[in-house]
């Protein structure tokens, strides 16, 4: 099996630039319904990027692709490509859990497992192999930390993850992600279920965690998008209308369609 952490050729890095994924004619079908339609983008490494549109738009199933997701799904069909640091994520010979440990995962409503808050965030390590205790306990402490989540559950650690806030388990889901050490972080609207205050938590986060991880979040809130991305995509009935920096696609879109949505006369 590849992986996908597999040390480069000097060379070859060299080639690969600055983008952590790119796309190039990406193609996703649910049986007869095309729901993405010639998607070419290019996500840089250590930024966010945000995908805005309306609801059905396709972003959210753009999302998915990107740790392969939608294989999951019965009779999806994709075509094109999506690399990884250069390399196919759809080799054949390509392990899907480790791309999923390279790839994370936050939803839109906080997922803890119904377990305690410790071992949330010690579940993935387990599972990759890490049995020692004391390197556990490094792990959680820094992944919490690194969640700005240490300081409020130190003292619970051994307490259900459950009885945690709504914004806490979403950071403590963040957590559970870092813990396995990903490179890309995806979050499919990560503040919808959230309050203001939560969110602002959430936001800063964000930013951030941009500093160790590449992150590419789904967002109905263009203020949302505008506060936390570098580089913005908006996405319309299947396609990608418009990819730019985010100040650029907020204050001078080239496209109307992308006008009309900023502006809010539709969607």
């Amino acid at each position: 099996m590849v992986d996908i952490r597999e040390e480069q050729t000097q060379e070859a890095v060299a080639k690969r630039s600055d983008f952590i994924i790119k796309t190039d004619a990406l193609n996703l079908y649910y049986g007869d319904f095309q729901a993405l339609i010639d998607i070419n983008m290019d996500m840089k490494q250590n930024k966010v990027t945000a995908l805005i549109g309306p609801s059905g738009c396709g972003k959210s199933t753009f999302l998915r692709t990107i740790n392969r997701m939608n294989d999951l799904i019965e009779g999806v069909r994709i075509e094109g490509s999506i690399k990884l640091r250069g390399d196919s994520i759809y080799d054949p010979k390509l392990d899907v859990a480790e791309l999923r440990k390279n790839v994370g995962m936050v939803f839109q409503r906080p997922n803890p497992f119904p377990l305690s808050i410790y071992d949330n965030v010690a579940y993935g390590p387990r599972i990759h192999g890490i049995k020692n205790k004391k390197k556990l306990d490094e792990i959680v402490e820094q992944s919490l930390r690194y969640a700005v989540l240490w300081d409020e559950v130190k003292d619970r650690l051994n307490t259900s993850a459950l009885g945690l806030s709504g914004g806490q388990q979403q950071r403590l889901v963040i957590a559970r992600v870092l813990a396995v050490e990903p490179e890309v972080i995806l979050m499919d609207e990560p503040a919808s279920a959230l309050d203001p205050i939560s969110t602002s938590k959430l936001e800063e986060l964000i930013i951030e965690l941009k500093s160790k991880y590449s992150i590419v979040i789904v967002t109905h809130n263009m203020q949302q998008a505008a506060r936390v991305s570098d580089d913005t995509g908006f996405f319309l009935n299947g396609r990608l209308v418009e990819f730019d920096q985010t100040d650029k696609i907020f204050t001078n879109p080239a496209k109307k369609e992308t006008d009309d949505y900023i502006s809010g006369r539709f969607g």
